[in-house]
């Protein structure tokens, strides 16, 4: 059969099609698989509140079966809801627990899960009980999209978006009388970009903890790919399907650039040394900015420490370092 120019150009248009199509679809299941968020923390930890968690359900690598939560258990919290600062009308409500401080005037800390995750969870709950038992107020919320809080498209967008809700967290706190230099942020995860992205956006925040978050977003999904097997060069499509599908500009907003934002307001940048999720680089990433406004910053980088382990790996000292940052950036 007599192959002519026109053929060939049809077949080769068919093979670009198709490998086009074949891209599209990979990345897709892709972005699916990285961004998907599952409401009320996806049927786990369902009877863990504040007033009673333990570490049912929790990775082995996170904390031993005997490892005890009483003492950082709160008996005394409510349930509160607010508006996210959310530019959409109307807003979308976000669910918290509010758990005060004896005194009247303590000091007030927003703790914000990761991906996936929610304020149920006992990750998340144990240094939210650090803090309240060193008589800080505490308000821990449900992103949008997790837990219990309004969904808005079933997506995780990085920090992107989320960051409004800590902000309308902030603004509740702010409308309850806490003044703004007494009001701080705590995010671990995927929390911690949002964190960052809030306290760069807001210049009344006082002071941030972060703790095994991302430097750079685009980075830490090609490495997220990487460590699912998928090859790198699907990190374009993924961060294109997430324009497409929920309007994320994933990459529109950097914890890199954030950090320079931020400058010399007190930032407390946190990671373990054997972070398999993010890799501990990040951290080193985001300190290399700090150091140009804390000259000779270093980030904390616990030993040993898994992907938010910290806290259940060495639990006095976390609890006495993260205490010390909050005492000495809020007032005690």
């Amino acid at each position: 059969m007599r192959v002519t120019w026109p053929r060939v150009s049809l077949l080769l248009a068919l093979a670009a099609f198709i490998a086009v199509d074949l891209y599209a679809m990979a990345t897709y299941l892709v972005y699916d698989r990285l961004s998907a968020t599952a409401a009320h923390c996806g049927g786990r930890f369902t009877n863990d509140t504040p007033a009673r968690f333990d570490t049912e359900g929790v990775s082995s690598e996170f904390a031993a079966d005997d490892f005890d939560t009483t003492p950082y258990q709160m008996p005394d919290f409510r349930d509160v809801s607010f508006p996210s600062r959310d530019p959409r009308q109307p807003p979308l409500t976000i669910r918290a627990w509010w758990i005060p401080a004896a005194r009247t005037d303590a000091a007030a800390v927003i703790v914000v899960h990761g991906w996936g995750g929610c304020r149920r969870d006992p990750a998340i709950l144990l240094p939210a009980g650090m803090l309240h038992r060193n008589s800080f107020s505490v308000l821990m919320i449900d992103m949008r999209d997790h837990g219990d809080s309004d969904v808005e498209d079933g997506r995780y967008a990085a920090g992107t978006e989320e960051y409004r809700d800590v902000l309308g967290a902030w603004d509740w706190l702010r409308a309850q009388g806490v003044p703004a230099e007494r009001i701080g942020l705590f995010g671990h995860s995927g929390g911690a970009p949002a964190v960052v992205m809030a306290m760069a956006s807001e210049p009344g925040v006082a002071a941030t903890w972060e703790d095994s978050g991302d430097a750079d977003i685009e980075e830490a999904l090609a490495e997220e790919l990487a460590r699912a097997g998928f090859p790198g060069w699907l990190t374009p499509g993924g961060l294109l399907w997430a324009r497409l599908a929920a309007g994320d500009d994933l990459a529109g907003r950097n914890p890199l650039v954030e950090v320079e934002r931020i400058g010399a307001r007190p930032l407390e940048i946190v990671h373990g040394a054997a972070d398999e999720r993010i890799s501990a680089h990040h951290a080193r990433d985001l300190a290399a900015v700090r150091a140009r406004f804390v000259p000779g910053y270093e980030p904390w980088i616990v030993p040993g420490a898994h992907h938010i382990e910290a806290p259940f790996s060495v639990p006095d000292e976390y609890e006495r370092r993260l205490v010390t940052f909050f005492r000495e950036s809020l007032g005690s």
